[in-house]
């Protein structure tokens, strides 16, 4: 059982997640999360100033734990287009097993999404930056010629939007989609590699 005194801001977090799953974003509230938790609500607003406080915590948390396994993948050594495929592809399957395996919690999170911008728009241009970063070693290596990493790794991110862009969710669980991506990833690693 969780005190007052114990109550850490991961297990409102987790205990959120739970209540929005449930309920939905229209009818969670921070009553429900608290009762959940076995707490009165002013100990969640002890962690969380307010619900949008909370809410936009939520969906950072679902942002960056979707996306770890990214970061690493951009942080590593070795040949660049397999780094940049794998990135990609990592990228893609989290997205589609979060809206084809708990499609509840996934619609929930576009939701969230659309009320946060800020947290988005600063999450993709991380996600910009590591795919610059693999460009950058690619052109270091000599596997991509050179050109300018910033719009070469926008340019990709757009391109690829397809396979990450929740606005396409309905589209990943066709027999197609695995085919559809390697032909893009084909195309681009065409364009990116050194002459």
């Amino acid at each position: 059982m969780t005190t007052d005194s114990t109550l850490t801001p991961e297990q409102i977090l987790i205990a959120a997640e739970d209540v929005l799953r449930r309920f939905g974003p229209a009818k969670a509230t921070v009553v429900d999360i608290a009762r959940v938790l076995g707490v009165s609500h002013g100990s969640v607003y002890r962690h969380f100033p307010s619900k949008a406080a909370l809410r936009e915590a939520v969906t950072q948390r679902w942002l960056d734990q979707a996306h770890l396994a990214l970061a690493a993948i951009a942080a590593e050594r070795g040949p660049a287009a397999e780094r940049l495929h794998r990135w990609l592809a990592t990228l893609f399957a989290a997205k589609r097993h979060k809206a084809l395996d708990d499609p509840e919690l996934f619609a929930t999170y576009l939701t969230l999404v659309g009320e946060t911008s800020a947290i988005v728009e600063a999450h993709l241009e991380t996600l910009i930056e590591q795919i610059g970063r693999i460009v950058q070693d690619g052109i270091h290596q000599g596997e991509f010629r050179p050109t300018h990493v910033g719009t070469a790794a926008r340019a990709i991110f757009q391109a690829t939007a397809h396979f990450h862009d929740p606005v396409h969710s309905h589209e990943w669980s066709s027999p197609r989609a695995e085919s559809d991506f390697e032909s893009v990833w084909a195309l681009l690693l065409n364009g990116l590699r050194a002459a």
